[in-house]
């Protein structure tokens, strides 16, 4: 097979969560640990850092990765959904894997796939982990993909696991409760390894500290160390100063991050946080930790997170699609000064509508697309229960069309925003 028809095979053979949903979810890892007997255990062969939560986790994978790399370390980055290109899940040094990598994978272990039928997920971590395996990264950072309890991420045993954060999402699969999710998060804590949680909350905080005591793991509240505040001042669009401050040592450390979005001041610490409890695991400094923090799309390739498109009109993209994501994403978007706020705007269609559309600003110009993915939301239904909730605009079936459009209505101080799903902004990167 050449690439493009083994990755035809991957999203055709085998079901897909990005594409189909819950029903690509597992509730065991019985073919996970099949495939990983089969390959040899690769995840034995390389330490690893794990990383869980409902946001953030992709920001704080990719900025603990890109430290490491400051470090000196060959760092091994494993991180999903993709937004462009399949290899943007696993990377080495911010390098994707190779495709004749991808190729040679699925060659080699085609016949024992077709016989145990791992899903998509399960295939591409078991792809990953062989691949660090034999690239003899010194470490890995291991996002998990949906939850952590039952995550086919979660065969590892690491140095040290992280949950950044709990919020509304997947709750059909994870619970509908922020302790029930909090619960499936904390499924990554093992035995003896230290755990930081980047937010303390009271649904979850006794959940956390309970699972921590059960397995014998040093826990720490990321927030309850560091204070993070960011200033935009004299910074560019997509740019923010941060000074962090420890609250035990009253030590700051300040630079500047590529990240511009609010929510950083909440993963910013859950990352310096990990490394002050990997010191002595661990060779590094304060100054890898800055310059990890301030090259971080450089090194690892990050895309998606309050991403500058263009600067007249300012156009704007980022992954965020919960409750939670998108409050951050409005109030940032609110203190922007603008003459006109337009919204390109689609979901999947399991999103709990009526936690997410409440968020959104009603004073505001909607196009309501849909991405090209399965489990996208029609733009039409979208178009008609955003209504109910005093959002209005047209709907554009597909999201090239309707950031043309928006591109084609604004005037030079109007702001465009893109997002809603990942999917979408993979559209329209």
């Amino acid at each position: 097979m050449n690439y493009p028809e083994t990755i035809k095979f991957l999203f055709s053979q085998l079901p897909a969560y990005h594409q189909i949903g819950k029903a690509a979810y597992k509730n065991n890892l019985d073919t996970t640990l099949a495939l990983d007997e089969h390959l040899g255990h690769p995840h034995r062969k390389f330490t690893s850092i794990h990383v869980a939560g409902t946001n953030g986790k992709g920001s704080v994978s990719h900025m603990i990765a890109s430290v490491l790399q400051e470090a000196g370390y060959s760092a091994g980055l494993y991180t999903s959904p993709h937004l462009k290109d399949f290899r943007e899940r696993i990377r080495i040094n911010g390098i994707m894997i190779p495709e004749e990598e991808v190729v040679t994978f699925v060659e080699n272990n085609r016949s024992f796939i077709e016989s145990i039928k791992p899903s998509f997920f399960e295939m591409t971590v078991g792809m990953a982990f062989d691949y660090f395996a034999r690239q003899t990264v010194d470490i890995a950072v291991i996002e998990v993909g949906l939850g952590g309890r039952l995550d086919s991420t979660n065969i590892i045993s690491p140095v040290i696991s992280v949950i950044t954060n709990i919020g509304h999402d997947h709750m059909d699969i994870l619970g509908d409760t922020l302790a029930a999710i909090a619960a499936e998060k904390a499924g990554i804590i093992k035995e003896g390894v230290p755990v930081v949680i980047g937010e303390t909350m009271t649904e979850t905080k006794d959940v956390f500290i309970s699972k921590a005591h059960e397995k014998g793991s040093e826990i720490s509240f990321a927030d309850q160390r560091f204070s993070c505040r960011l200033d935009d001042e004299g910074m560019d669009a997509g740019e923010r100063k941060y000074t962090i401050r420890d609250k035990v040592t009253e030590e700051v450390l300040s630079g500047i991050t590529p990240l511009g979005g609010d929510y950083q001041a909440k993963n910013i610490p859950a990352v310096v946080e990990t490394f002050r409890r990997l010191h002595g695991k661990l060779s590094f400094t304060s100054q890898n930790i800055k310059d990890g923090m301030g090259n971080v799309i450089r090194n690892t390739g990050l895309a998606g997170r309050w991403q500058v498109l263009q600067h007249v009109p300012l156009i704007i993209c980022d992954t965020g699609h919960n409750k939670e994501g998108l409050e951050y994403i409005v109030r940032q978007l609110n203190k922007i000064h603008r003459k006109t706020l337009r919204m390109v705007i689609g979901f999947v269609n399991d999103k709990d509508l009526e936690l997410v559309l409440p968020v959104l600003p009603r004073d505001a110009v909607y196009y309501f697309t849909k991405a090209s993915v399965e489990r996208a939301l029609n733009e039409k239904i979208l178009k008609e229960r955003a209504e109910e909730y005093g959002l209005s605009g047209n709907s554009y079936p597909d999201v090239l069309t309707a950031m043309k459009t928006a591109i084609d209505d604004a005037s030079p101080d109007d702001v465009i925003f893109i997002g809603g799903s990942t999917f979408v902004v993979a559209d329209c990167l």
